[in-house]
């Protein structure tokens, strides 16, 4: 029988956008009960707007990107700026495990909601704050968001093209960071199980990003060598790039590791006479030459399906895919076989397509069970059932704006 692995955690989540959101979400997936707290004075920003689709929805539970980014967790609104707020918040701290916010630093103290706060009323309480360069040190107090953390962590400026400006990526960074704080709360969950120790974890979303480019830092600290961008070109594989192929924006990514694999991707085009040439026998010649290479490549590629040149180059043994769409990527037998994407009601929006955890586990599969929270909906049930408050208590503090 499958079973949850993480039943029995509780989640007070304090953050908001996605850096934080996804995180617990992430925990959510592998049976955690996450509860996102927010008050109409401090609405996720990701309610407000629809990254997919600009500002065409209506009001603040109609927005994909919210959904998205909140599945499995319930909902409660607490004005954290308020006092008792502050104490209702530290309430429902007390019944959980783990707490979650992504402020600047500082702030949640300045609350009555930091760590030391958190303690006195559970001693083995888990919190994590993430925040753009971390608690400590010169930068402490800036704001950051996703191309900050990816232009001051350094993976900026090594992605992009030669000749062209750093790419920030975008809002994927956050993902990336939230990604890290998962991982690092389910290691302080072991520590706890272990030895009876919550702790405080604070975390820079820049330095998360700068963990993603470790062997360049390397270089630079034992080599005094400062890599560069350089596209899709690999340090030693050509051809190794992304090339034009048939139809309006279609590209395909072939990547060529050996002279085996050369041999077969020379068979594939027909031995044409240019791919004969002697600058092409090693791989250290075809990296040295892989400009050329690379024209050569385009010319053979630019009239070509991308599905039958990765069938046929794959069964060859060279590694090939297409660069897909969107609604390739949601159609494509393997994700489709995978099931990647699954469907989830929402109470306003309807079916909505969203996308399943992409790991596998064989006794704990990791599961979506429902929609995100609409802005409330679960405040009776939470305070009423987990806290114990009367429903005229409930009343009053909502009639006073402090579950708002």
């Amino acid at each position: 029988m499958f079973k949850d692995a993480l039943k029995g955690i509780r989640i007070a989540d304090f953050s908001w956008v996605w850096a934080g959101p996804y995180a617990t979400s992430l925990l959510s997936y592998m049976g955690a009960e996450v509860i996102k707290i927010e008050s109409h004075g401090r609405i996720d920003q990701t309610r407000k707007g629809s990254i997919m689709n600009g500002d065409n929805f209506s009001g603040f539970d109609s927005s994909p990107t919210f959904n998205n980014a909140n599945l499995n967790k319930q909902g409660v609104t607490i004005d954290i700026t308020k006092p008792e707020g502050a104490e209702l918040a530290r309430k429902l701290v007390e019944k959980c495990d783990i707490v979650v916010a992504n402020m600047r630093p500082g702030k949640m103290a300045k609350l009555g909601l930091g760590y030391e706060d958190f303690k006195k009323v559970k001693p083995d309480i888990i919190v994590l704050e993430s925040s753009g360069f971390g608690a400590t040190g010169p930068y402490k107090g800036f704001a950051g968001f996703a191309p900050i953390f990816a232009s001051f962590g350094g993976l900026a400026y090594l992605t992009g093209y030669e000749d062209g400006a750093p790419n920030v990526m975008s809002g994927v960074q956050d993902m990336r960071a939230a990604t890290t704080s998962a991982f690092i709360l389910l290691a302080a969950l072991i520590h706890r199980q272990n030895t009876g120790e919550g702790q405080y974890i604070d975390l820079s979303s820049s330095e998360c990003l700068s963990t993603l480019v470790g062997p360049e830092l390397m270089d630079y600290t034992m080599n005094k060598r400062s890599p560069f961008r350089h596209g899709n070109e690999d340090a030693i594989m050509a051809p190794h790039n992304c090339y034009k192929a048939a139809g309006e924006d279609k590209w395909i990514s072939i990547a060529v590791a050996t002279d085996e694999e050369w041999n077969s991707l020379k068979d594939v085009m027909g031995n044409p006479e240019w791919a004969n040439d002697q600058n092409y026998d090693s791989v250290f010649g075809r990296w040295q030459n892989r400009k050329e290479l690379d024209a050569h490549m385009s010319e053979w590629t630019k009239d070509k399906d991308t599905y039958e040149m990765m069938h046929t180059l794959q069964a060859a043994g060279v590694a090939a895919m297409p660069s897909m769409s969107a609604i390739e990527i949601l159609t494509d037998p393997h994700t489709e076989a995978r099931e990647l994407f699954t469907t989830v009601p929402h109470k306003v929006l309807g079916e909505q397509h969203v996308m399943n955890p992409a790991w596998k586990f064989s006794e704990t599969p990791a599961r979506i069970r429902k929609q995100g929270p609409i802005l409330g909906e679960d405040n009776y049930d939470v305070f009423g059932n987990l806290l114990g408050m009367s429903e005229e208590e409930i009343k009053a503090m909502e009639e006073a704006r402090i579950i708002w």
